[in-house]
């Protein structure tokens, strides 16, 4: 680990989040402090709604801190290497995990814009460290949700920060465009209400297509278990736990079509990032909607 001796580690306090989709509506406070070649940043703990998730013991509440770790300089497009420590409330690492959707830490990486988004599964090394390798594309401020199980306990959420410096690129212009094709695959998003209201339940359906014959695709195959995964985050300056939503796919949906209900907490301009494994290859299918 001497490869990390010179790094950014940042804290967070975790969040509980609910089985089929995470909506957190009150925000924590912000707390930095510079220390010697780190920053050390806290969030407050934050208001939520609990929700058991089946399988998960007892469903009881766990205050845990995790620190990210990255060189102290990033470059874009090169691969890299990321650490992840989980620890309890005094500081101990949590050593067992259990898993879910068939891993035992989910980590979403986005930039600040919205513009870039990875998912990656880090590898578990032991006494509360998971190891993953990221990329950068380009200058700017990311964000990482990481997703995870302390054994026993229920799904938490740990949002972590980092910036790679140099100039970076404006943002394109939000297209709200609901039929998009990415590679061989045409994808429809459909809502069955005309206007997506804040605060309220709405099913947002993933239509997919082959893009040459305009049928219905058949060879859609699970993803992590599910028919299909859902991220979602609002635009916001600083984004933050109250910003996400990771929804997970009805079952029954007809053929080519993949469906998700949730909710979009408050009114906004919110990203969406579909994936779903067309024989083995994963399509991300990113949408923006404006809930009122």
């Amino acid at each position: 680990m001497n490869r990390f001796l010179n790094t950014i580690a940042i804290t967070t306090t975790l969040i509980l989040i609910q089985s089929c989709s995470l909506l957190i509506r009150d925000e924590g406070k912000l707390i930095s402090a510079a220390t010697n070649q780190h920053e050390e940043h806290s969030i407050g703990v934050i208001n939520h709604r609990e929700h058991s998730t089946s399988g998960t013991g007892d469903g009881k509440k766990a205050f845990t801190q995790v620190k990210l770790k990255v060189p102290n300089i990033l470059t874009p497009n090169k691969n890299i290497p990321i650490v992840i420590g989980v620890q309890d409330s005094d500081g101990k690492a949590i050593a067992n995990f259990d898993t879910f959707q068939e891993k035992l830490m989910h980590l979403i990486l986005v930039s600040d814009d919205l513009q870039f988004f990875s998912h990656l599964h880090p590898t578990y090394k032991e006494n509360g460290q998971f190891e993953v390798a990221a990329r950068f594309p380009q200058a700017g401020n990311y964000t990482f949700f990481s997703d995870y199980k302390p054994a026993g306990q229920t799904e938490q959420v740990s949002v972590l920060k980092t910036q790679v410096s140099g100039s970076s690129i404006a943002a394109p212009g939000i297209n709200l465009n609901r039929s998009k094709t990415f590679n061989d695959t045409k994808v429809n998003l459909a809502v069955y209400e005309p206007t997506v209201k804040a605060g309220k339940e709405v099913t947002l359906m993933f239509k997919l297509q082959d893009a040459s014959k305009n049928q219905p695709l058949t060879d859609l195959q699970p993803y992590l278990g599910e028919k299909g995964h859902l991220v979602i985050l609002r635009q916001s300056t600083s984004l933050t736990a109250a910003d996400y939503i990771h929804a997970h796919a009805l079952k029954n949906a007809p053929a080519g079509q993949v469906h998700f209900m949730t909710s979009f907490p408050q009114p906004g301009k919110y990203k969406l990032w579909g994936q779903f494994n067309r024989n083995g290859k994963i399509i991300t299918a990113d949408f923006w909607i404006d809930a009122v």
